[in-house]
Order: structure tokens, then sequence, then C-alpha cells
């Protein structure tokens, strides 16, 4: 379903990284932890839902194939210890040994949460208001034109045009963990696969997310109206918003809809198909491009070019390296599907958007859509194949913006970790 990504139902459940612990898609048995130094190794995973991003603990430093650290030989002091320079095991990694691991490793996953949590959420906001609006004559298929409307939304409503409903994408991740959680601890659903893996622990599996993305349902309907309703409109909606109306959503309560509204039941069907595609299609991906990566870093081990500094980005970078791939191709790909589940999900609640031709003004949602096939239908008879491709422009410079914070991130560690080495 994103994005980050609402951000598409940017898909509901968390997306587990794909790491050489044994599994599918990414799911992986808890582990106990016990050292602070356990705590602090942690990297983002791209999430199921737009804008919805996991933490999952890392594998230890140093990666598989990286040199051991050495302790010293015996014999003189001033003998050197083979890819140390002399030093201890600790001392290996120069400034603080560990701590400095420790330090760049919680520094990588914090750039990488904040990007895609707060910087993209300008770009999931357009995005989604452009895939709502089907009076657009501008569909912003380019990064040119998303950049220019982005500018006159901040120029006419404030900055608080671009980030409304980051709050409620956070507590619709929050919902969708703890739903899961609490489904998998009284139901004998797992939440992971185990090695030994077999057709029907998959389904049940996926039947466990697929519970995950029906209960979050009614909430990521709330939080998706605060992404696309009008700044000028909007009347100071608290942060606990999105859980009243979610639950009115669902009881039926609350401020009076359309009769145009579908029920949840219509919904469900898009919603849990956009959740599962993207789930999967992001665990493959991930899975695929990160054992491509630690080949590679193993393979400049075996060939002794490794560094300590190369060492240590190995620890870190190949995973967030592949759910950044992971979340760009379920993204593109879903994109289409993700168009019309955000149009049914906003049919009937009365929503007031921001003028994407102009930059300026407001329009009215009222669609009339009976479901899924109608919808599809629709939009190809009056707004051609590219107008399931509307806002795709803010999908660009959402994660070119995330690629330029991984590589500025890296390029500052590395020139850190090489100073104090």
């Amino acid at each position: 379903m994103h994005p980050r990504r609402p951000d598409g139902f940017d898909g509901l459940g968390y997306r587990g990284g794909a790491r050489d612990e044994p599994g599918f898609g990414g799911a992986f048995p808890a582990r106990s932890f016990s050292s602070a130094s356990d705590l602090s190794r942690w990297v983002t995973s791209p999430p199921d839902i737009p804008g919805s991003r996991n933490l999952h603990w890392a594998e230890e430093s140093p990666p598989r194939g990286a040199p051991a650290p050495c302790s010293p030989p015996e014999g003189p002091a001033e003998a050197p210890c083979p890819g140390g320079a002399g030093r201890s095991g600790g001392e290996a990694r120069g400034l603080g040994g560990e701590q400095l691991n420790r330090f760049a490793g919680f520094g990588i996953g914090l750039a990488s949460l904040f990007t895609e949590n707060v910087l993209a959420h300008p770009c999931i906001v357009l995005r989604r208001q452009c895939q709502v609006n089907y009076h657009a004559r501008h569909y912003h298929l380019t990064p040119f034109t998303v950049i220019n409307i982005m500018y006159s939304f901040n120029k006419t409503q404030g900055p608080r045009a671009l980030w409304k409903g980051m709050g409620s994408t956070f507590i619709v991740q929050g919902i969708t963990l703890g739903a899961e959680g609490i489904i998998s601890e009284f139901t004998p659903l797992p939440r992971e696969i185990s090695h030994k893996w077999n057709p029907k622990q998959i389904g049940e599996h996926l039947l466990l997310k697929s519970l995950t993305y029906i209960v979050a349902m009614p909430f990521y309907s709330a939080s998706l109206i605060e992404t696309v309703q009008s700044e000028i409109i909007r009347d100071g909606a608290g942060i606990l918003e999105c859980v009243k109306e979610g639950i009115g959503r669902a009881m039926g309560l609350g401020v009076p809809h359309s009769k145009r509204l579908l029920p949840l039941l219509a919904l469900v069907f898009p919603t849990v198909l956009h959740g599962l595609l993207h789930y999967v299609i992001s665990s493959v991906v991930q899975k695929v491009v990160l054992l491509v990566l630690k080949r590679r870093a193993y393979d400049g081990h075996l060939a002794e070019s490794a560094s300590p500094v190369q060492s240590v980005l190995d620890a870190y970078f190949p995973e967030l390296i592949a759910n950044f791939a992971a979340s760009l191709c379920s993204d593109v790909t879903l994109y289409p599907l993700e168009t019309v589940l955000h149009r049914l999900h906003v049919q009937g609640t009365r929503t007031i958007i921001d003028n994407t031709d102009l930059g300026y003004e407001v329009l009215p949602i009222n669609t009339q859509y009976e479901g899924v096939r109608d919808c599809v239908n629709s939009i190809r008879r009056e707004e051609g194949a590219l107008g399931f491709y509307k806002g795709f422009g803010a999908v660009v410079v959402q994660y070119t913006l995330h690629a330029a914070v991984l590589q500025i991130t890296k390029i500052l560690y590395s020139t850190l970790l090489q100073n104090s080495a």
C-alpha cells in the first residue's frame, strides 16, 4: 500500500532488513542484547507503508570476510599487527576503536531515518495530492515541475503545507508494529520465517501481514486525508486526531461523510493486495542486492585490498543501500496501484486539496468510483495511461534526495575514519 513513503499503502507492516540470518523477506527471530554496544548497531529498513521506516538490528562488525582483529604477537612491542598498523584489535579502527564504530552506526542510521521520515515528507505530501487530484491537467511527471509547485505551496501557505500529516504517519507505523506483535503473540502465525521454511509457513506469515494491514487500514485512511487536506481549510487538528478519525471510520462514527464513501470492506482487497506486493517485492530486492554487495565486499577482503575504514563502511552501508533499492523498486513498480488505492480511500470523505496546477486555490474531491475496476477504467479513459503516474516526479525527487544524503554521509564518515586512523 507507501509512502515512505503513504508513503504507498507505501505498505502497512514493517519490512525486515535482509541480512545474513536465514529467513524470508528479511523477517528474523528476536534476539537479546547483553551489552550496550549491541543497542547501537542498528540501521533503518524500508517500511511497507509510505513514510514508514522501521529499525532492525544490524549484523556484527566486521562483516563476513573482513580481516579479524589480531592480538599483539609475542615478542617486541613494536612488531606490527597485520591490518592494524601495530595496534590492538580495539584500536585498529582509530579514534576510540569500538566507540567510533558504534558512533558511525548510530549516525548513519539516524541520517537515513531523518531523510526517510522528515526530509522526504514534502515529496510524499505532493505525491499523494497529485494522485488523488483527478482534475489536474499537469501530471508532474518530472522533478522540475514538482520542485516548482512545492515552492508555490511554500510561498502561499508556509512551510507547514509541505510537512502536514507527518505526525500521523508515525502513529500509523506504531499501530502497525503493535498490531503485528499482538496478533503474532495470540495466534500461531509466525512473525518471522525460520531457515527451514515451507509453503505453509510462508502462507501463515503473509496471513499475519494481511491481518495487520486490515487493522491499520482505517488509521491509514485518516493519515492519508491529513497529508492531502489543504492547509488553507485545516482547523489545527491535534496529533491524535488520526487515531480518533481512524476509530470513527471503523465504527461509522464521527464527522458525517458523503454517500460516495466506500465501506471499509470494499477497501480490504486493494489495501491487502498493495501491502503484500510491496512487502514481497521489497523483501526480494533487498535480499538480492544485499547478497551481491556482501559478495563484492567479501571478494575485496580476499584480495587483501580492504582497509580498516572500508571494513567499518562495509558493516553498515550494504544494508542501507539494499533497503534503498528495495523501497525504490517497490514504490516505482506499484505506483499505479497506489494511485488507485489512494483515490478509493479519499472518496466520499469531503476532503479539500490544493490545486496542483496553480499552486494556490483549493479543489474538492467528488469522485464516484464504484470500486477498483471502475477506478482503473475511469482513469484510463479520462486521464490516459499516464494518469496512473500523476506526481511521479515527487518520487524522483524523494529518492534522489535520499541517495544524496547516503552518499554525503558515507563521504563524511570515510573522512572521519581516515583522519582518526
